[in-house]
């Protein structure tokens, strides 16, 4: 969906996009945000991720 809201923003708007998608305009450019700056993510989110890469590295050995 955010996808979406990027590649037709220009032509209608985000929050106009927004106002008829069920996403608000926060999470819209809250998702941005996370993709440009992942050092935002919640400590939680960054742990996850962390793990996650562990794991899959110790199942390749």
């Amino acid at each position: 969906m955010v996808d979406f809201i990027h590649n037709n923003k220009e032509l209608y708007g985000v929050e106009a996009i927004c106002r008829i998608l069920p996403i608000a305009a926060s999470t819209y450019y809250r998702t941005l945000d996370l993709v440009d700056n992942p050092e935002h993510r919640a400590k939680r989110a960054l742990h996850d991720l962390h793990h996650a890469e562990q794991i899959k590295r110790i199942w390749k050995e």
